[in-house]
């Protein structure tokens, strides 16, 4: 008599942390909070809701991991803009960096999760829109001192006030990621981040 075959068990899905984020925020972007079921996540993600829980503790535990992940990809285009050597630089790799950030659509991304309306629909127990605040003034700050750094070395017209250039840039960006949340695409957010560039730069010619 033939020993029955034995069945051998398929090989788990390898779990990774990084698209498990990146596919939970699409979910959140999409859903909201409230909206986004841990049936939903744990389908997306392809893991078990006890293994979820066991990785992020919570469906909100995930919701804030992944705002915080974003927020601070967010943050490292502004450190890596200040390091350019001219202003032009800078503000152009702010802007023009976080519209490539907006519209990664090729990563499920439909715009800025950070300014996106889930930001209103959240755990009451979590402070993520304290802690997203607070991160966008330093981001705010760090973009302040640079461009006082430029009128400091001429890099920028004496008649120029570095809180309302940064106010401006600031108030850009804002109106950039709320455009990418509405569903503008690409194209129209480069151009018109471009465009901004020639009209701030102006100025700074006379």
């Amino acid at each position: 008599m033939t020993a029955p075959t034995r069945r051998t068990a398929g090989r788990p899905r390898s779990f990774d942390r990084a698209d498990a984020l990146r596919q939970a925020a699409v979910l959140f972007w999409r859903h909201g909070f409230s909206g986004t079921s841990t049936r939903m996540l744990s389908e997306a993600l392809g893991v078990s809701s006890s293994s979820l829980y066991a990785a992020f503790g919570s469906k909100a535990g995930l919701f804030d991991e992944a705002v915080r992940t974003y927020a601070l990809r967010y943050s490292a285009i502004y450190e890596r803009a200040v390091a350019e050597p001219s202003l032009a630089r800078v503000l152009e790799r702010v802007l023009i960096d976080s519209v490539e950030e907006f519209s990664r659509v090729e990563q499920g991304h439909p715009g800025c999760l950070t300014s996106s309306a889930v930001m209103a629909d959240t755990s009451a127990t979590l402070d993520v829109r304290t802690y997203v605040a607070d991160l966008q003034r330093a981001d705010e700050a760090l973009l302040r001192t640079r461009i006082e750094q430029a009128r400091a070395d001429g890099d920028l017209s004496a008649t120029i006030d570095p809180i309302v250039l940064t106010e401006l840039v600031q108030a850009l960006w804002q109106g950039l990621s709320v455009r990418s949340d509405l569903g503008a695409g690409r194209d129209e957010l480069l151009g018109a981040a471009r465009f901004a560039l020639v009209l701030i730069a102006s100025p700074e010619r006379s």
